[in-house]
């Protein structure tokens, strides 16, 4: 698998970077068992917290529904459930 985040930047997923999404996932997946919705997974020094999305999230950035990424997205086969 291609992680193209990686392959723009210019090289493969580190330990570290490994290791962080796992750290990531348990913490949201340790959020959504305990009923904690609308928060996001913070890393903050060393730590994993995390901080509601209302404070992280200050205004919605729309994309339009006839937008050139909307378009290229639906040509690769991505439904949005319309």
């Amino acid at each position: 698998v291609t992680v193209l985040g990686h392959l723009q930047r210019g090289g493969k997923p580190s330990a570290f970077d490994r290791i962080l999404a796992t750290r990531y996932g348990v913490a949201a997946v340790h959020l959504a068992a305990q009923g904690e919705f609308n928060r996001m997974i913070s890393l903050q020094g060393e730590a994993i917290t995390s901080v509601p999305l209302t404070k992280e999230v200050t205004e919605l950035r729309r994309v339009p529904s006839g937008g050139e990424l909307v378009r290229a997205a639906k040509e690769i086969g991505i439904e949005f459930g319309n």
